[in-house]
């Protein structure tokens, strides 16, 4: 039980004053205006643990995958009952295997003082790599999807395959995760307002991509100054 609570502590050192304050009201805005919305129980659950996740991902703290197994599950169970197949087989195939894969990652290359990780940034040349597979992997998966008759082949397609290189980049503690995640999470806002605009429960979905979308452009910018600080 001591090393939990002393676990728990060192997750919560080098967290700045205003994101103490903000991060928490976050996650009471989006509770609050989904109960409001009465939207899904599921819903709400998925973008609690989700936005807690992406928070404790980019302060580089190993608990994010926690969170983020949760967050994976109610998500794979909305993204079913709306018929995004990609984004279904996303994170039951992938995504919560590879929570476990970023635990055993990052435990090792974890920060003494604060526990958080050493970030890092590609080379130009595998930049063009991951690049040139996003883009052939999701014309692929777009074809493939339209075979299954999903809700949005396109979007869904493209999120599909641009999370799995995300993902990739997070194990890999690459600040380019948070440019890749940013598209993301523009395209899934905007195909989760389709979904409820349809008639999908689903509001706290939207709130959490929005909010996924904000913390991805913020982490962007202090893993930016963090690695120019470092060289």
């Amino acid at each position: 039980m001591q090393e939990i609570f002393k676990f728990i502590k060192k997750e919560f050192q080098g967290w700045g004053k205003y994101e103490k304050i903000i991060f928490p009201l976050e996650i009471v805005f989006i509770t609050l205006i989904s109960i409001y919305m009465k939207d899904s129980k599921v819903a709400l659950a998925s973008a609690i643990c989700g936005i807690c996740a992406t928070i404790l991902a980019g302060k580089g703290k190993i608990s994010c995958y926690l969170f983020g197994i949760f967050s994976n599950i109610c998500y794979s169970y909305i993204s079913y009952k709306n018929a995004f197949w990609g984004n279904l087989g996303l994170n039951m195939l992938y995504y919560l295997p590879m929570q476990f894969v970023g635990i055993s990652k990052w435990k090792n290359h974890l920060k003494q003082d604060t526990q958080e990780i050493y970030k890092t940034k590609l080379t130009t040349k595998e930049r063009i790599i991951w690049s040139t597979c996003a883009i052939i992997a999701s014309i692929a998966g777009y074809f493939i999807l339209v075979h299954y008759q999903d809700a949005n082949p396109l979007i869904d397609s493209i999120t599909t395959v641009l999370s799995v290189i995300a993902f990739i980049l997070t194990v890999k503690r690459c600040i380019e995760q948070w440019y890749v995640w940013t598209v993301v999470n523009g395209l899934c806002v905007f195909m989760w307002i389709g979904a409820y605009i349809n008639g999908s429960n689903c509001f706290a979905t939207i709130l959490m991509w929005s909010t996924y979308l904000a913390l991805g452009i913020y982490f962007l910018s202090r893993w930016g100054r963090e690695l120019t600080q470092k060289d």
